[in-house]
């Protein structure tokens, strides 16, 4: 939507990595190790959020028998994208912490569980903030029982869910949310998928997102000349580099 006060994948990278910082802070774990983290787990993704990954994997897998995973084009950013195909000097455990921050395997370091956490805990609850903002929803249709046990307000859920992250991580010894909590979150994000992310009022931005990721694609496999040129790698990964690296707003302008 328009508008100056909605997040945007900038805004989200930027709240995910001071809230990670504070939970490492507390739990005396490695802050600038979590922060790089956080701040590149992102780098890869495509525009228009979830809509935007699932239309650019399954129309490079139509086109190219190719998949796309937004982790593993973060990595690919970092590696060899950066610098001009240099990439930067970052150690495993950054890397490490970019590519398993989603996905099935579990990052190595306690750092980098912290921002796969965290990572959730920041998007479902500025996105509740931004869906009533955008009027899709109302503060009296939120699960009654999550919001009575995390908080009627954004930053209040934010507080007791870190507070939560905190302790139970520190009894564990391992990075950890109580069974309550954890559960309560898990239902907020299942309702905002339900609700906001895959639901009706979505239905026609979500229409305009897989049709604009498609017609940029197919354009580029017409024109493969207008792509960048110094962009390494074969023609698939060439036009994936590239949509990937769009925000939202340049893609849907995009001619």
């Amino acid at each position: 939507p328009k508008g100056d006060h909605y997040r945007t994948r900038l805004t989200h990278t930027l709240e995910t990595a001071g809230i990670s910082r504070t939970v490492a802070r507390a739990l005396r774990l490695n802050e600038d190790l979590t922060e790089a983290i956080a701040v590149g787990h992102d780098l890869g993704h495509p525009p228009f959020g979830h809509t935007g990954e699932e239309a650019l994997d399954r129309v490079l897998e139509q086109r190219f028998g190719q998949r796309f995973r937004h982790n593993e084009q973060s990595l690919r950013v970092v590696e060899v994208l950066e610098r001009d195909g240099r990439g930067l000097n970052l150690t495993e455990e950054v890397r490490d912490g970019i590519l398993r921050h989603t996905g099935p395997g579990e990052p190595a370091t306690l750092e980098g569980r912290i921002v796969r956490l965290v990572d959730r805990v920041a998007y479902i609850n500025h996105d509740i903030d931004d869906a009533i903002r955008a009027g899709l929803l109302s503060a009296e249709e939120l699960p009654p029982e999550e919001i009575a046990l995390l908080g009627e307000r954004g930053s209040r859920r934010i507080d007791t869910l870190v507070h939560d992250l905190v302790e139970s991580s520190a009894s564990a010894g391992d990075i950890a949310q109580s069974g309550e909590v954890g559960r309560a979150m898990l239902n907020l994000r299942a309702f905002m998928f339900e609700r906001v992310y895959l639901g009706p009022d979505a239905a026609e931005q979500r229409r305009t997102a897989t049709e604009t990721i498609e017609r940029i694609v197919a354009h580029f496999i017409s024109h493969p000349d207008e792509l960048p040129l110094e962009r390494p790698g074969d023609l698939p990964q060439r036009i994936t580099d590239y949509v990937a690296g769009m925000t939202d707003r340049f893609a849907l302008a995009w001619r």
